[in-house]
């Protein structure tokens, strides 16, 4: 499916979702492509259908990034055999539960996922980018990482990581050819269930932040190119942000639980 000669763009979580609109944006713009995603997800269907379409080189890796043997085998293999560009870390997971309910697994899966795959794959693949004349990391974060939220918990906390990880690291790059940014998109309706999911339970300032897939990977590639460290796609977004900030927690808090609870009580 192509050379390994060629400037890659790796982009994770890439099957479905945000990460699908990703490789398809950056397909259509001409762009080189090393997909990765879960086992079993149709990656390699992806794969041929955007290789085929665009005329570009397509590879795909399907990993587990919460295993780390698999994730430092992955790191090794892409430094042999590829040459990259640009890192997208888009692969997450979160949920809504009580804290209390759950499972060991269910919050070391997102921690595994949000947070130490994102920084493994970055220190991993640091060397690489830094090869190149100009280069880019993108972490996606979410509009999450501005405020603490019960029943999600662990899952903002992650964001917020990943917020103040980007931050940090563009600036201690800031003499060298990898620029860092992070995305904080809002809700999207990835598929039908989310869409359902979002209409029934947010809140009218909530909605007015959605954007299609599609337009957030289109913003936020276009910032990114541009240099931009922080990335919030959509105005309502924006806004969002400011009235995070502004709005005391005592206040703000209690708003969200209630929003948060009548969803897990019909979950």
């Amino acid at each position: 499916m192509g050379t390994s000669d060629n400037n890659f763009i790796i982009i994770t979580g890439a099957s479905q979702g945000l990460g699908k609109e990703f490789a398809r944006t950056c397909a259509q713009k001409g762009k080189d492509l090393i997909l990765i995603s879960l086992p079993k997800e149709n990656i390699k269907n992806l794969a041929l259908e955007l290789s085929f379409k665009f005329k570009v080189s397509v590879y795909y890796y399907e990993t587990d990034l919460t295993n780390q043997v698999e994730l430092d085998q992955l790191i090794e293999k892409i430094n042999q055999k590829h040459q990259i560009e640009v890192l997208i870390n888009n692969a997450g997971i979160g949920g809504s539960r009580r804290f209390e309910e759950a499972s060991e697994e269910y919050i070391q899966n997102i921690i595994n996922l949000n947070v130490l795959a994102l920084v493994k794959l970055t220190r991993g693949l640091l060397p690489n980018l830094k090869n190149k004349r100009e280069a880019h990391i993108l972490n996606i974060s979410s509009v999450a990482a501005f405020g603490a939220m019960p029943f999600k918990t662990v899952y903002p906390a992650s964001k917020a990581f990943v917020e103040s990880f980007s931050l940090g690291l563009n600036e201690e790059l800031k003499d060298s050819c990898v620029k860092v940014s992070v995305a904080h998109p809002g809700g999207m309706p990835t598929n039908e269930i989310v869409a359902q999911r979002i209409k029934q339970h947010s809140n009218i300032l909530i909605r007015n932040t959605i954007l299609s897939p599609s337009e957030v990977a289109e913003i936020c590639l276009e910032e990114m190119y541009k240099g931009k460290a922080r990335i919030i796609p959509g105005l309502m977004n924006r806004v969002c942000r400011y009235l995070i900030r502004m709005c005391p927690d005592k206040i703000r808090l209690p708003m969200v639980r209630r929003n948060l609870l009548q969803e897990i009580n019909m979950a």
